[in-house]
Formats: C-alpha cells, sequence, structure tokens
C-alpha cells in the first residue's frame, strides 16, 4: 500500500511531500516507510516495524490524517486496501 501526499507550491519552492507505504516484511511483521522532503531535493526516510498489520495499517491511517491536517493533499493511492 502508497500513499502520495504533497504541498501546494507556494511560488519560488518545489512543493514538499510525504509517501507513506506499508510494506509485509520477511518475519511475518510490518514495516511502515515514511519518506518526505522537497520534489527534486533531498528526502528524509524513516521506517517504524510492526508485529501484525492492523496495528501498521493504524500509524499508516494517524501519519495520513497527521499530514492532511498540516495541509498536504492526497495526490495518489496504490493497493487494493487503500485508506479512505
Amino acid at each position: 500500500m502508497r500513499l502520495l501526499l504533497q504541498q501546494r507550491p507556494d511560488g519560488h519552492e518545489a512543493p514538499r511531500f510525504v509517501q507513506l507505504m506499508l510494506q509485509p516484511d520477511l518475519l511475518g511483521g510490518w514495516t511502515l516507510v515514511r519518506e518526505s522532503g522537497q520534489i527534486g531535493g533531498r528526502s528524509t526516510v524513516r521506517r517504524e516495524q510492526f508485529l501484525d498489520r492492523d496495528s501498521a495499517f493504524v500509524a499508516l491511517e494517524q501519519a495520513r490524517d497527521q499530514q492532511l491536517k498540516r495541509g498536504f493533499q492526497l495526490m495518489f493511492t496504490q493497493g487494493a486496501e487503500a485508506p479512505r
């Protein structure tokens, strides 16, 4: 599952983005990958491990909601069970 959020450009600077990805790992757990930065520039990647899919999905939804409150807009959703 993958979500891409982006802020509107304010004129001079490139827009900022946040990408949230939910991936299964090899040991049966789940990883929430958060990548953020400016489009065309450097980005930061953070990974958070979860034991089960449900807790990872809740963390993905919370991260999405937090970014929406900060003014980001949902631009792209990929995955069969994409959050609403």
